[in-house]
């Protein structure tokens, strides 16, 4: 990528997932000389809108998903829906703005209404520079697809046809934004078990809650260590509650949020998962196999079954179908090609050398 570029990345600190595949973008935009900026698209929006919209999913997929899900099947999948939301409107404005005193070459979008409105504003001439989505959902919903954008790049080939098939514009496949870490497996089995405290003849399956430790992961817990065949690890991400409460019934090792999950995984038999997001991603990446269980409401059970279709994962529908495919995975080809299909994601072009090509 020639030197001297500048690109403009928006996000959104929903969860994790959006802002640490911007990062990551950045980093490597960044190795290559190219200033890249992350801001989050919330921020754009005026008047507090978007602080009330991240604190009213969170309150929503904590105590209401019965409520996401409703959302979720009429804004985000229905084809009923309205074509531009006034959530579009409102950050249109604000991202003219900040585009024409940032004076970027283009702009990537990591979150569906970021890709909403670059669609919007490119569909009416009102932005001048290209528009890149990078799709972090494994089900690309409604909200990802404007045929306004330039380019979509997406991280498994299912989902770059879907786009494609949609929106009639380029969708390239390309390898999951990870840190590097995940992919290089050299961490220190022994020293990574001991800090979970884990015995000989244990087989530790973390149980993924997401950034913000939500889903019914308790009871996922309790699940797999009455089976007496698994020890439930329990990733609680940012929830200092969900920690405190895994902590003081001291059943079970629990963990908050980690920067060494390469670490982490080279410990683990397997997770189990309910969001089909990064973290999916990050354990393909280091080779752990992934069953999805109870999946959260929304994007996190349609990404559970897209990740099914494409042979990525294991959804266990039931706590028998949970431990029958924990059971299944023990030195199987079962595992093995689990394993093997996750790599192959890695195979493709690296997202920031598509970057490098022209954007139409």
């Amino acid at each position: 990528m020639p030197k001297g570029r500048k690109i403009l990345i928006l996000s959104a600190a929903m969860g994790a997932g959006h802002d640490g595949v911007a990062t990551e973008l950045g980093r490597r935009l960044a190795a290559q000389d190219v200033e890249a900026e992350v801001v989050d698209i919330l921020d754009l929006l005026p008047l507090g809108v978007g602080t009330s919209l991240r604190r009213g999913y969170g309150w929503m997929i904590r105590s209401a998903p019965w409520l996401y899900a409703a959302i979720y099947q009429v804004f985000f999948v229905s084809e009923r829906a309205p074509s531009t939301s006034p959530l579009t409107l409102l950050a249109a404005e604000p991202l003219r703005e900040l585009v024409r005193l940032r004076a970027p070459e283009a702009v990537v979008s990591t979150f569906h209404l970021a890709a909403q409105v670059t669609g919007h504003l490119r569909e009416r001439d009102r932005l001048a520079v290209p528009s890149v989505v990078v799709v972090t959902d494994f089900a690309a919903h409604r909200l990802w697809l404007h045929p306004g954008n330039d380019t979509y790049l997406c991280g498994d080939p299912v989902t770059a046809r879907t786009v494609a098939e949609a929106t009639g514009r380029p969708a390239l496949c390309h390898a999951p934004l990870v840190r590097p870490e995940f992919l290089e497996r050299d961490a220190d089995v022994g020293r990574a078990r001991a800090r979970l405290g884990v015995r000989e003849g244990d087989r530790p399956v973390l149980v993924s809650a997401g950034a913000w430790g939500v889903g019914e992961v308790e009871e996922t817990a309790r699940v797999l260590a009455a089976s007496g065949r698994y020890l439930p690890v329990v990733l609680c991400g940012r929830s200092d509650r969900l920690l405190r409460r895994m902590r003081d019934a001291g059943a079970w090792p629990a963990l908050g949020w980690c920067d060494d999950m390469p670490d982490v995984f080279a410990a683990a038999y397997a997770m189990v998962d309910n969001a089909a997001g990064l973290t999916c991603r990050e354990a393909f990446a280091a080779g752990v196999p992934v069953v999805s269980y109870r999946p959260i409401a929304g994007h996190g059970r349609d990404g559970a079954l897209a990740m099914e279709r494409a042979g990525l994962s294991v959804y266990a529908r039931d706590a028998a179908e949970l431990i029958g495919a924990l059971d299944r995975l023990d030195g199987t080809p079962e595992r093995a090609g689990l394993i093997a299909r996750g790599a192959a994601l890695f195979n493709a072009a690296s997202p920031e050398s598509l970057l490098g090509r022209p954007y139409r």
